[in-house]
């Protein structure tokens, strides 16, 4: 069986907080608010995975309530969504993912965020798209106040 989930995250940009996506530190005067390290590419990833395998969504299985995940690196979230899909019986069998913020340019790290996925996915490397782009100056992520990203997974079970 092949299942498709989608996922879609957003966070506000703030100062005194890293940077990260998709498990990468960027080099930034602003970093992602959030519980945990507020990595929206990887939420987004974590969302899709979930859908795809019908278990809701990120903060059903880790809750911003809960003091386990203050500050976690949202790897391990991702790894924990992984073997949750894999105890479900399924596996993820492509990622293709979208980062939306104005700056910083992302180009030269896509390629370290697209290995870390593929990494903790347990799934080649050229199943993994990660790709950027600006909102052209509308809306949030336009004025600079925050970053957005979408994914799409597909999933699969031993039968697909």
């Amino acid at each position: 069986m092949i299942r498709v989930g989608i996922g879609y995250d957003s966070h506000r940009l703030v100062e005194g907080r890293s940077l990260v996506l998709g498990g990468v530190e960027i080099p930034f005067e602003k970093g992602l608010m959030g519980h945990s390290d507020a990595d929206v590419l990887l939420h987004a990833i974590c969302d899709a995975v979930l859908g795809a395998v019908g278990e809701g969504d990120i903060g059903k299985h880790f809750p911003d309530t809960d003091p386990a995940y203050k500050d976690i690196s949202s790897l391990k979230l991702l790894i924990r969504v992984r073997e949750r899909a894999e105890t479900l019986g399924y596996e993820i069998l492509n990622i293709d993912a979208t980062i939306i913020q104005e700056k910083p340019k992302l180009r030269g790290y896509l390629p370290k965020m697209a290995a870390q996925i593929a990494n903790v996915c347990n799934i080649p490397l050229d199943r993994v798209n990660v790709k950027a782009k600006t909102n052209e100056g509308m809306g949030f992520v336009g004025r600079g106040e925050g970053v957005a990203a979408m994914a799409v997974v597909l999933v699969g079970t031993a039968e697909a």
